[in-house]
């Protein structure tokens, strides 16, 4: 039970950077030194989506769920939780590139600002 609190926790943790990447310039707006730690964030993230990698995050939820008894899933973080949410379809690179840009693009722009 241990491993699937922890695995949720994970989960939660990977949400919140995947909406810190996302969106946290808004944050930078207001607090400029979170810069420091929002700008490798949104590289990282923009990184991963556009190369069509995985986070590391996404391992390790599913070390901890097949510890806690649980089946493992295939796929991103995003193509697990957020796609089923923004997509009717299955993730693709092509969706993938897209949403890696508009993180980018977003944040240059806001940085620009």
């Amino acid at each position: 039970m241990a491993y699937l609190l922890l695995a949720d926790l994970v989960v939660i943790i990977h949400g919140g950077f995947v909406l810190f990447a996302a969106v946290g310039g808004l944050i930078v707006l207001r607090w400029r030194r979170w810069a420091w730690l929002h700008i490798p964030a949104f590289l990282w993230a923009g990184f991963i989506e556009l190369t069509g990698g995985i986070c590391p995050l996404t391992p390790l939820e599913n070390l901890l769920r097949a510890r806690g008894g649980e089946s493992a899933y295939r796929g991103a973080f995003i193509d697990r939780y957020l796609m089923p949410l923004l997509y009717p379809d299955d993730l693709t690179h092509g969706y993938q590139i897209l949403l890696g840009s508009l993180v980018l693009l977003l944040n240059a722009a806001i940085y620009a600002a």
